[in-house]
């Protein structure tokens, strides 16, 4: 059997660690708000390039603290819309409703499964407030254009980066141009100077999952916002400690949601790694892109930067076909455990019975067809290579 994820393979890489740093929390006799978030703060925020990254119980919660945040802060309120992918996993939009904000849904660039930024502006209205982009998958989702179409209209950017922690942007600083004489031949050079920022330090703030899934996964549940906004840091942090900055002294309605030692502890070990396991996870990627040929499959749109450089962190690794349920249950029956991410979009959910009956068929095709493949850090390639094998097979025997 060829697992989905070994979560059990992956932590046993570092066990010796981890066990260490479960260990110093528990004989420090401190399990909350110590020095091992303390720690981890700090190096998440130099990992990302931000001021600030405050640890939370979890990615959902993440989003909604931030929104709670500006709302606290008066730069929304009550049924201000946010923009937000109608392709992503429930919990985007749950953190805007759950602020009694509205999610706006604007459809998925087909190509790569994000949002489509050119859709953005004809979704704007007065009561818009910000736009929640979606790393989805691992890729990052970013443009001029985005960045144009905020400052235009004043709009926060939201990163949801609960799948796309390690992931860069590359930003084109100059081009230069030089004319160079060699013999009798005149010969014209362009040099590019780029430059790379991580997702969760490319908008106001992000939202960080560190569920065990995920390419930096604790033992559990935890959570992070990153951001350079000091206002903002600091009345997250109050949010998420009951609404109190200090001990006994609630300012505002908060919540209860801070990341425990352990984890902290935990993530302070996977995040040395976690730049290797992501550039395994691209050579996996490589391998899928290369060698799956078969017609009847879609693969990722790949592109410079999303594959061998750092535009893509392969949380996930998705193909499509209109045969999804058939090419599944062939995969089970020749022992390759698949997911699918995901059966149901957020509009046909029942938790959003008032939107059931939007049409987003862009959305709805992805939802009908995506298949996610086995993908990770410990992943052998004999076994990418059984994976290849298995869908270049598939109905060219029947």
């Amino acid at each position: 059997m060829i697992k989905f994820l070994d979560l059990q393979k992956i932590n046993a890489q570092y066990a010796t660690e981890l066990k260490e740093a479960t260990a110093r929390v528990i004989d420090s006799g401190w399990y909350l708000l110590g020095n091992e978030l303390n720690t981890f703060e700090t190096n998440l925020a130099e990992y990302i390039g931000v001021k600030h990254a405050i640890g939370v119980a979890n990615g959902l919660d993440a989003l909604r603290l931030i929104l709670k945040a500006y709302i606290e802060m008066g730069m929304m309120q009550e049924g201000d819309e946010v923009i937000v992918p109608a392709n992503t996993y429930i919990a985007s939009i749950l953190a805007i409703s759950d602020n009694r904000l509205k999610p706006v849904l604007v459809e998925p660039d087909i190509n790569t499964y994000n949002l489509d930024i050119s859709l953005i502006e004809k979704h704007i209205t007065t009561r818009t407030k910000a736009i929640m982009v979606v790393h989805l998958y691992g890729r990052v989702c970013w443009s001029e254009e985005l960045e144009a179409i905020a400052k235009k209209y004043n709009l926060k950017i939201i990163e949801d980066n609960a799948q796309a922690i390690g992931a860069e942007y590359s930003y084109q600083l100059s081009v230069d141009s030089e004319q160079l004489t060699v013999g009798s031949y005149s010969l014209s050079t362009v040099n590019c100077q780029l430059s790379t920022k991580k997702t969760g330090s490319l908008g106001d703030a992000a939202g960080f999952s560190f569920y065990p899934g995920k390419n930096l996964g604790a033992l559990g549940d935890a959570g992070a916002v990153t951001t350079n906004d000091d206002e903002l840091a600091i009345t997250i942090r109050a949010l998420a400690n009951y609404g109190s900055k200090q001990k006994y002294v609630h300012e505002f309605q908060g919540l209860n949601s801070r990341m425990d030692e352990i984890q902290a502890a935990v993530l302070g070990v996977k995040l040395r790694y976690l730049d290797t396991e992501n550039q395994q996870r691209r050579e996996i990627a490589q391998y899928y892109c290369t060698y799956i040929n078969n017609e009847k499959l879609t693969l990722p749109l790949i592109t410079d930067n999303c594959l061998l450089f750092t535009g893509n962190v392969w949380h996930l690794f998705v193909i499509r076909t209109f045969k999804r349920d058939q090419l599944q249950q062939y995969l089970t029956e020749n022992g390759v455990q698949t997911l699918i991410h995901y059966p149901i979009p957020p509009h046909k959910q029942s938790a959003y019975s008032a939107s059931n009956d939007i049409s987003l068929p862009i959305t709805e095709t992805i939802h009908n067809e995506v298949l996610s493949l086995p993908i990770s850090a410990v992943m052998k390639m004999e076994k990418v290579e059984m994976v290849c094998e298995c869908l270049n097979l598939w109905e060219k025997s029947l």
